[in-house]
């Protein structure tokens, strides 16, 4: 509008503010346009509201399901932590953070559960993290921490990480089986989802990548590499034909197939192999 803000929910998927930050700074966005600042003012006056933080302590799931804010149940904050993470990363990697970006990153570890993770499953008997809303709080996280230096913020990045690294990205503990087959489909954007693609591309960004337990995540993701060099797209997370519902996407990123390689997704698994040591330019 003639505020250069987006009228309507700054979680509009996929339009609204927070989305259009959040896929802006994944592109590689030039950092420092003032034009985006009314887009983060919205997103900021979103997530940092007084009845968005308010915390309201639950005893049961019924009184759990009703409240608003931030509502712990068994000691947990029952949090879409995603949005916080995406809001702080993207942001920061922009160039158009202010103070505000410090109360998300408190936030995040105040919020942060037991097991290093984060999680909005409000039943009581939710007690590990979630893959979906934990790794983009650990993206933002770590970016944070290098940027300014926070000793807290890191090691609550590294009490994250572990979430994911015992799982070796993408298998249960107890049996070493395949947690979600969705996990090991490549994809792009993710917005708040979570694929193995994505799970390196952060353990890349945070420092994690030359961990042994990414090998398997990494040796998959190799053995999905095409004839041409490139990956497939093998989901997605967006739709284009039903403009102004929830979940489309005003950029048409190349759909699915099986039998040809997308953009998107092969420049992300190359750039995540060769922070790896796995992939060098040919001569």
């Amino acid at each position: 509008d003639a505020e250069g803000r987006i009228p309507h929910s700054p979680y509009k998927k996929w339009n609204g503010a927070h989305w259009v930050l959040a896929t802006l700074a994944d592109l590689g966005y030039p950092i420092g346009d003032e034009a985006l600042t009314p887009l983060r003012d919205q997103v900021y006056d979103a997530w940092l509201s007084p009845q968005h933080t308010r915390e309201v302590v639950c005893r049961t799931a019924s009184a759990a399901s009703r409240a608003k804010g931030v509502v712990y149940v068994e000691g947990r904050a029952r949090r879409h932590a995603s949005q916080e993470g995406n809001a702080l990363f993207s942001t920061m990697t922009l160039g158009i953070a202010d103070g505000r970006a410090d109360q998300l990153a408190r936030n995040l570890m105040r919020w942060q559960w037991p097991d290093g993770g984060w999680n909005c499953d409000r039943r009581p008997d939710a007690t590990k993290s979630s893959f979906w809303e934990s790794l983009t709080p650990l993206r933002g996280l770590a970016l944070y921490a290098r940027v300014t230096g926070d000793a807290a913020a890191r090691a609550s990045v590294e009490r994250a990480a572990e979430v994911f690294l015992k799982r070796r990205l993408f298998r249960r503990q107890r049996d070493g089986e395949i947690m979600q087959k969705q996990f090991v489909r490549l994809h792009c954007p993710w917005y708040w989802r979570y694929d193995i693609l994505f799970g390196l591309k952060v353990m890349a960004e945070a420092g994690f990548i030359d961990d042994e337990r990414c090998r398997d995540a990494l040796d998959l993701l190799e053995s999905k590499q095409m004839a041409d060099g490139g990956f497939p797209a093998e989901g997605k997370f967006y739709q284009t034909s039903k403009p102004g519902t929830s979940g489309y996407s005003a950029v048409d990123w190349g759909g699915v197939s099986q039998r040809r390689s997308s953009e998107w997704v092969s420049v992300e698994a190359l750039a995540v192999l060769k922070a790896a040591g796995r992939w060098r330019a040919p001569a």
